[in-house]
């Protein structure tokens, strides 16, 4: 089969830049590499074909004979495979081509480097915080560069040399007929650096445990499970790399009062017989300070009140939630004879009259009827 044009497999065109051709390579590398796609043969290909072009084109010499001579020009030197790894190992592929992905590890020129880890911490909040917003300091433990020895890991007034067993590189590489086999290296463990005399604070990691005191402002209006990214605030990245991020999760603590769904608030308000009865005004609490609440005589136990715009605007925004109030008849208790002579009277007086006064009562008894009518016994 006819081996495809190369400017074709990378996607670029006859004058693309060095850098255009490293791009569409890399990403070429990314969809098809055998580490991503295993058992599948077809991006297999695919990689060794994009790898092969790369190796012509980004090389000037090799490029300038392919420009002139097609594929005749430059299959001699092909490498052994076809398009195939040709010898190299992984960090000879990817040293170069994708450090900026990987936090900058493994290229010729330095000791490789890591992005410190990812912390999280958990904030407890009250309703109040959480809706109305708030400033928290937070501890937290974690790791940063050691300030003896600057984060190098030797001791003050020495350096770090580079690894004499991996030349640098952290990896070491065994050839096995036409594959390349590679590791950490033993001696260095992949930092591509000796430190012959340590700093004793650090012992030679160049990081120490601590605690970092930070300010965290918690914008109004969030709720459990939101989470804020303070970036550059987690771990000290190794080898000078840079630091990772720190995530603080929110949980908002039970509240005495109000219960939160989403943008609204609910709470339950106690009421008396007389006041269900007859009506009244009630007094009732919000987040932003006492309302009167307005109940209707006759009203039942369980009915609910919508307060409009009294809870809760979300972190993310949009219209305000309301306040639920749902009304709870009590039944007096701690009675006295005279008390429970008089609601005698009062029953035998509701009772006495052609008007019912408990509609839930009698609608309740006639689905019973109807129930028990039905029923085949």
């Amino acid at each position: 089969m006819s081996k495809r044009d190369y400017y074709e497999v990378l996607g670029v065109s006859k004058n693309a830049s060095e850098a255009e051709i490293k791009k569409a390579f890399k990403r070429l590398a990314m969809k098809y590499h055998p580490d991503r796609n295993q058992d599948d043969a077809d991006a297999e290909e695919r990689f060794k074909e994009a790898k092969e072009a790369y190796d012509v084109l980004s090389d000037p010499q090799k490029r300038a004979a392919y420009d002139q001579f097609g594929h005749a020009g430059v299959d001699a030197g092909a490498g052994p495979g076809g398009g195939g790894f040709g010898g190299a190992s992984f960090s000879d592929i990817f040293g170069d081509v994708f450090g900026d992905i990987f936090g900058g590890g493994g290229g010729r020129s330095g000791q490789r480097v890591y992005r410190g880890a990812d912390l999280r911490f958990n904030l407890d909040l009250t309703l109040e915080e959480a809706v109305q917003g708030t400033t928290q300091k937070i501890r937290v433990p974690t790791m940063v560069v050691c300030d003896a020895c600057g984060g190098s890991g030797a001791k003050k007034g020495t350096s770090p040399t580079t690894c004499a067993t991996c030349g640098g590189y952290g990896q070491v590489r065994m050839q096995q007929g036409f594959f390349s086999l590679q590791q950490t290296c033993p001696a260095c463990h992949g930092s591509g650096k000796t430190i012959s005399d340590p700093c004793m604070k650090c012992r030679g990691h160049g990081r120490v445990e601590d605690h970092k005191t930070l300010s965290v402002r918690i914008p109004a209006g969030v709720d459990t499970g939101d989470r804020i990214r303070l970036q550059g605030e987690g771990e000290a990245g190794e080898n000078g790399g840079p630091p990772g991020d720190l995530y603080v999760h929110v949980n908002v603590k039970p509240h005495p009062i109000f219960q939160r769904d989403g943008n609204d608030l609910y709470c339950e308000v106690p009421i008396n017989v007389v006041t269900a009865a007859l009506g009244g005004e009630l007094e009732v609490p919000t987040l932003d300070g006492r309302v009167k609440l307005k109940i209707p005589a006759e009203t039942q136990s369980g009915k609910l009140f919508r307060m409009r715009g009294k809870g809760v605007t979300s972190v993310r925004g949009g219209n305000t939630g309301d306040l639920l109030c749902r009304v709870m008849v009590e039944t007096p208790v701690n009675l006295t004879k005279e008390q429970k002579e008089l609601l005698r009277k009062l029953d035998e007086s509701l009772k006495s009259g052609k008007i019912s006064h408990s509609p839930r009562e009698s609608s309740w008894l006639d689905s019973v009827k109807k129930f028990f009518e039905d029923m085949k016994f």
